[in-house]
């Protein structure tokens, strides 16, 4: 088997980037959820229903910026393989977002670029801090993002079951993102670190909504 250098890895990252960033670059190895399921949405609703996938979509750029700088720094084999399976996983749920909102006639956010590259900097650093830190931040990012998609479910209009479907996928996904991190060592990160991490979310999610 090949052993990648430091430079092989950064121009897979920048490859990872791209596939993350453009639209239509990923594609989904699980079937869409929302496949077969009915939605009437007036005017108001889909707007709505937009902003709150586009940010599910950030988030998941996000998650796989996240992924992509830790595997980068990851000390142990084990848990670079383990980062880089989980931003496979996640990248269904990159494109069933994306999918949905092209049937609301709506777009990714503008500013995607820019939590990928302050996401995967946040990833790259938590690596460097150590695979059980590593781990940590994994598992602490996950509870926050399934807190967001359980708040969006509560929000969803009680007849958009294709978003529905979707965010409930996700949601039980990342809780099991979650459990496999702490199962593998991760440990409970500082309660400062914590604050930032939902700050940086707010700001995410409050900008990705209208841009």
């Amino acid at each position: 088997m090949r052993q990648y250098n430091g430079v092989d890895r950064l121009i897979q990252s920048f490859d990872q980037a791209l596939r993350s960033l453009v639209p239509g670059a990923t594609a989904a190895q699980r079937s869409n959820p929302a496949d077969n399921a009915s939605t009437h949405l007036s005017v108001s609703d889909a707007r709505h229903v937009a902003g709150l996938m586009r940010v599910n979509h950030t988030g998941e750029v996000c998650a796989q910026a996240l992924y992509h700088g830790q595997a980068l720094t990851a000390k142990l084999p084990n848990v670079r393989d383990e980062m880089k399976q989980a931003a496979l996983e996640e990248q269904d749920h990159l494109a069933w977002c994306e999918d949905r909102l092209k049937e609301l006639d709506s777009l990714p956010s503008l500013l995607n670029p820019v939590w990928y590259g302050l996401s995967f900097g946040m990833g790259a650093i938590a690596g460097i801090a150590g695979d059980k830190y590593s781990l940590g931040f994994v598992a602490e990012t996950e509870r926050q993002v399934s807190l967001h998609l359980q708040s969006h479910l509560d929000q969803l209009p009680a007849h958009d079951d294709r978003s529905k479907r979707i965010l409930e996928q996700m949601n039980q996904d990342e809780l099991h993102h979650r459990e496999s991190a702490l199962e593998a060592g991760g440990v409970e990160l500082p309660f400062a670190v914590k604050i930032t991490m939902t700050a940086i979310s707010k700001l995410m999610t409050t900008t990705s909504y209208y841009i």
